[in-house]
């Protein structure tokens, strides 16, 4: 059997995580397209006009900190990418611009009404770094390592005590605790943990009343936190 005229269209990833280096025995049996990575300049401009675009209404305190907020998230993922290198048990941890444009995604979906001051923001952007890096970590050590870029940041970007920061156990985000009811729900900060332990349990006893076999789920407050990790996923486009 001969076969004519056939050309092979290949992809791969980067070396690492269980992937192993092509050889030059491979290599030259085709024609290698790629792209440079983009320059930190490059960077900083698309995210600057991003932000400006959503924030600049916002307060003139908030106005002032989106440059500083666009270095920051520059300097977390370069950290993250640089300390967290993928392993065959980690082989997921391959961070890329894309993680970057979701940390900004959840930034422009403030509002000018809950998001006031830059505290309220820095814990808003606290909260998507722990969602999109944080989440895809499998181990402790790893999130204390992320969570420790973000103090520092927090400290010496933005001038604020992980005190002033954190005034409850964890920051959690989200855009049901006043209702699901409407497409424009505001996505806020939850302070009270407890009250949302309820309305997630509420929730719940309202879903259960119209089935047959309600589903019988204890909602405690790391369980919430997923659900509220779920919700984050779907209200995106």
């Amino acid at each position: 059997m001969k076969i004519e005229d056939i050309i092979f269209i290949c992809a791969m990833g980067p070396p690492g995580g269980g992937r192993s280096p092509l050889t030059k025995r491979l290599e030259r049996h085709f024609n290698i397209i790629t792209y440079t990575n983009l320059g930190k300049e490059s960077i900083t401009m698309i995210f600057q006009k991003i932000l400006y675009a959503f924030l600049a209404g916002f307060s003139e305190p908030i106005a002032k900190c989106l440059d500083d907020v666009v270095e920051a998230t520059q300097r977390v993922y370069n950290a993250v990418a640089t300390n967290l290198k993928p392993t065959p048990s980690k082989s997921h941890y391959t961070f890329n611009l894309r993680d970057m444009s979701k940390i900004f995604q959840g930034l422009c979906a403030a509002q000018q009404k809950t998001t006031t001051q830059v505290l309220e923001l820095v814990r808003l952007w606290i909260h998507e770094n722990q969602r999109v890096f944080g989440d895809r970590m499998i181990s402790q050590e790893d999130r204390d390592t992320l969570n420790e870029l973000l103090n520092v940041e927090t400290v010496n970007t933005f001038k604020l005590t992980r005190e002033q920061v954190y005034l409850s156990e964890r920051i959690i985000f989200g855009d049901y605790i006043n209702g699901i009811d409407g497409e424009n729900r505001p996505y806020i900060w939850i302070q009270d943990l407890k009250d949302l332990v309820k309305k997630i349990e509420g929730y719940l006893e309202d879903f259960n009343s119209g089935l047959k076999n309600p589903m019988k789920l204890i909602m405690f407050l790391d369980a919430c936190d997923h659900v509220n990790r779920i919700c984050r996923i779907l209200r995106q486009p």
